[in-house]
């Protein structure tokens, strides 16, 4: 059987399949615990083809009727992805919480089972936005010496998502090429695409469409054929985005529609929210206007779902570990108050004022737990509170903008009142970046935004849409008075100014209006004329603020052709 079962290394392939279907016939004759082997290789099975109840349902019989601690341990771990997979996320960290310790520990596991929690503790904690803790636990496989001949690549993709998630980009080329070289000899198609995933993000990041849109057209075919569910619209989706890029239209809109068709399981994950971007900028670009505003609906509400199932992962892992730490200073003051009560019938008639002493300080210790479990709470609204704010600026990130806008504009249609949307697109900000470096560029974003403050009045609503895109929403605002706001801030960011080593950095921003008189009271809306506005600005030279006017529409698609949305967002880290 252990011979059979090594023939399934790195992807899941039809020849797996047929083994673990010839094993499953003589289930019969096998020993007990080389049955239960099966049944997580039967649950393994399952999970990548997305059968979720069938993978947890063998887990837990092994969970349940296996003697070998070991087993156990792996159909936990494997629990644990599960539960992630299903999107059962604080359950998932109340899980992990309790092997972390044991795995750390690590007496009586076998190294590869260690090896392999650390990568999932990794991947959880990276999924939570916790990429210091991923980076931490994805680097002990290398530091304790845990990384084993033909699983190095599945632990180098693992460091590389972590990395790549916390912004830490230096060296991580090198470490992703040296990574795919080590999936290819060990025959892992399936976390060498991971990797190259990873790569073709960089290459976009980094401006190299041509880049990106080479690698995934070569290695497409690979992903198809290894068929994994959350694989191949990822790749999908990131072809879209290359072929649009580099102008191909129509590979474009096909990639796109492809993506979607097999992302049907996550409708909220990264890959949908790329691929209605880029099918919205299509049909802006050649004009299906119709088309365009239901491809637009969509993809605000996949990225409205992505974001809520971003914060819903940190919230959840905030919870776990606020719970842990309430459960611990429960314990140990159960564990005080039982040791006082031990002491206080040893004591007897004879010790009452000693007695009385004691119960002082089981007073004093309940109202610790008392102020501690305030503290607690105020820690989770705090930690609420943070799931609303642009981590970078602190300002509203995109999903809270887009709430609080929404409002505002129900309030200002029932009484009547005109209100105004602007979009702001810092100029030059990538040939920024690529001249200072990504803390110049952020200080330049932070900058922008303390100058945007100090002349918003205390009912504007300023959010981040994405990168260098800033959206403000002027309520009760005449279009007149909008205007001139606009362009005082307009001048006030051009004032803006520092030096950089013998080199001054100078800054300036392009606007697009839009008001209600005109657009009316639909945000979707007032953005799509907003941004109108702002491709007309950057077509005229940037440095300069334009107001949606309905014959702007005679010029659109010239501009169009040569400049990328404001609307459009990074994908999600």
């Amino acid at each position: 059987m252990q011979a059979e079962k090594q023939a399934c290394t790195g992807t899941f392939s039809a020849k797996c399949r047929d083994l673990l279907n010839r094993l499953d016939q003589v289930a019969d004759q096998l020993q007990p615990e080389q049955r239960q082997h099966l049944r997580f290789d039967q649950a393994w099975a399952a999970a990548l083809s997305g059968d979720y109840r069938k993978a947890d349902a063998l887990l837990q019989g092994i969970l349940t009727e296996s003697s070998d601690p070991n087993l156990r341990m792996q159909a936990a771990i494997q629990q644990v992805n599960l539960l992630a997979e299903q999107s059962r996320h604080e359950q998932a960290f109340r899980r992990l919480s309790q092997l972390i310790v044991p795995l750390q520990d690590g007496t009586g596991i076998h190294p590869k089972i260690r090896e392999r929690g650390f990568n999932m503790a990794s991947e959880l904690y990276a999924e939570a936005g916790q990429y210091e803790l991923a980076s931490y636990y994805a680097d002990q496989i290398f530091k304790l010496g845990l990384a084993s001949p033909g699983y190095t690549c599945v632990d180098d993709q693992t460091r590389i998502e972590a990395r790549f998630g916390g912004g830490q980009w230096q060296g991580i080329e090198s470490l992703i090429r040296q990574s795919i070289d080590v999936c290819m000899k060990e025959h892992n198609s399936l976390y060498a695409n991971g990797i190259r995933y990873f790569a073709a993000r960089l290459y976009l990041k980094q401006g190299h469409a041509g880049k990106a849109l080479a690698l995934l057209q070569k290695n497409y075919p690979t992903v198809q054929r290894d068929d994994y569910p959350l694989q191949v619209p990822q790749f999908s989706a990131l072809l879209a985005e290359a072929y649009w890029k580099v102008g191909q239209l129509e590979p474009s809109r096909q990639a796109s529609l492809a993506a979607i068709a097999h992302g049907t399981s996550t409708p909220y994950a990264e890959p949908m929210v790329t691929a209605y971007r880029v099918l919205y900028l299509l049909d802006k670009q050649q004009g299906l206007w119709h088309q365009a505003l239901v491809h637009h609906e969509q993809y605000m509400a996949a990225a409205r779902g992505h974001l809520d199932h971003l914060n819903a992962r940190s919230l959840a892992y905030q919870t776990v570990h606020q719970q842990v730490l309430a459960e611990k200073t429960q314990i140990s003051a159960l564990n005080k108050q039982n040791e006082i009560l031990q002491l206080q019938q040893s004591l007897g008639q004879k010790a009452m004022l000693t007695s009385r002493l004691y119960t002082l300080l089981l007073l004093l210790t309940l109202a610790f737990i008392a102020l501690w479990s305030v503290r607690i709470k105020r820690s989770q609204l705090r930690f609420q509170k943070l799931a609303r704010r642009d981590g970078l600026t602190g300002i509203y990130n995109r999903q809270h903008f887009i709430n609080e806008t929404e409002r505002q504009l129900r309030y200002c249609a029932r009484s009547a009142r005109e209100a105004c949307v602007v979009l702001i697109d810092l100029d030059h900000f990538i040939r920024l970046n690529d001249t200072f470096g990504h803390a110049v560029g952020d200080k330049a974003l932070r900058q922008m935004v303390q100058v945007c403050q100090e002349d918003l009045h205390s009912t504007d609503i300023l959010g981040r849409i994405g990168g260098e895109e800033f959206g403000i929403a002027l309520p009760e605002c005449s279009l007149e008075n909008a205007s001139a706001r606009v362009e005082q801030l307009r001048m006030a960011i051009a004032a803006v100014a520092w030096h950089e080593g013998a080199t001054d950095v100078l800054m300036s921003a392009s606007f697009g209006i839009a008001t209600t008189a005109r657009s009316g009271y639909d945000l979707h809306q007032l953005m799509i004329h907003a941004d109108d506005g702002l491709y007309e600005a950057k077509s005229r030279g940037r440095h300069c603020a334009v107001v949606f006017d309905p014959t702007l529409g005679a010029h659109m698609d010239r501009m169009r052709q040569s400049l990328p949305s404001p609307l459009e967002i990074e994908p999600g880290i």
